[in-house]
């Protein structure tokens, strides 16, 4: 491919985006689970003009998510499949997230976040993203399921990787639905788990947890890492947490993790690597969402050992997954 196709294919990528998202909002590769479908059948189901869906169709093949079996039938490729709500490791609940109007217009404000260092996301909606999430339960809702969608693989990378058979409570600081503890206390039937994020963030933890059948070892609490986290657990773990946040902030939600922290426990941050990073397109773009939406940054290792330190801990060993996660491990300064 020469250069100017390439270029071209780059600049336009927002197209594949845009179109990806509409696929999972609309739920086309779950509706065609069972076989090819004809579009009229799949307008029906969806509520969608036909020669409309026909277009985007036509799109999603020359992507490679769906193929035309003739006579106007659509079929699900291994990547439509892949795509579908009920697959493990799916990624429809992600591509439903990034293709919302607010999270697309924030990603808009690239340019001024790269020329003033300020977070776009604040520029267009007046508001940090978490206040803005916390005002619109809706929204909430599906970067909630995005989460979840991206923590499946992570969370099978991380239990296979580290050993928390060696811990009595393991405590999820900014877990979310607990899809990650829920994992872990799967893989580890001795170790208990205590849950904690905000309340409106944890509704539905309890159905997840319960299907996954390790809701009665778990105890669900909602705050504020800023204020107090759950005291005396063996092991904390905070996935994605720091990467959303300024250096400032980020020290102050260790702090408080220090202060709930028994002097034997261990700190366990999951997070990817610059330096480390074994897919370092992903992890670059990762880094550049963190300065649009949330203010935060993708960090390098001496990065989080500075942080760890300026928070009265110390950066033991970085544990690689089968992901592009890590799991830097630490345990308070002595």
């Amino acid at each position: 491919m020469d250069a100017s196709r390439q270029l071209h294919r780059l600049v336009t990528g927002y197209q594949v985006s845009q179109a990806v998202h509409v696929a999972a909002t609309l739920g086309l590769s779950d509706l065609l689970a069972d076989g090819p479908r004809s579009v009229v059948e799949l307008a029906e189901a969806t509520g969608t003009d036909a020669r409309s869906l026909r277009r985007l169709m036509r799109g999603l093949v020359a992507v490679g998510l769906y193929v035309d079996s003739g006579d106007d039938r659509f079929a699900n490729t291994e990547l439509g499949d892949a795509f579908r709500n009920d697959v493990p490791r799916s990624v429809a609940g992600w591509a439903r997230f990034v293709g919302r109007p607010y999270h697309w217009q924030a990603y808009a404000s690239l340019e001024y976040s790269v020329r003033t260092g300020e977070t776009g996301f604040e520029a267009v909606h007046g508001k940090p993203v978490w206040e803005y999430l916390a005002e619109h339960p809706e929204e909430q809702n599906f970067f909630a399921g995005a989460m979840t969608a991206l923590s499946g693989v992570v969370a099978e990378a991380v239990v296979e990787a580290y050993d928390f058979g060696q811990y009595g409570t393991v405590v999820d600081v900014g877990g979310g639905r607990g899809l990650l503890l829920s994992a872990v206390l799967s893989r580890y039937p001795s170790v208990g788990g205590v849950l904690f994020d905000r309340p409106d963030v944890t509704a539905g933890a309890q159905q997840l947890l319960a299907a996954a059948g390790v809701a009665e070892r778990c105890r669900v609490v909602g705050g504020s890492f800023f204020e107090s986290v759950p005291a005396d657990g063996d092991a904390y773990v905070l996935k994605s947490v720091i990467h959303d946040w300024a250096d400032a902030e980020s020290v102050e939600i260790l702090r408080t993790c220090r202060r709930a922290m028994p002097a034997t426990s261990r700190l366990l941050l999951v997070e990817q690597l610059l330096d480390l990073c074994p897919d370092p397109v992903r992890t670059a773009f990762s880094d550049l969402t963190m300065l649009v939406v949330a203010g935060g940054q993708e960090r390098t290792t001496d990065e989080y050992r500075s942080l760890l330190s300026a928070a009265g801990f110390d950066l033991t060993r970085t544990v690689a997954t089968a992901s592009d996660f890590f799991v830097i491990e630490a345990v308070p300064a002595q």
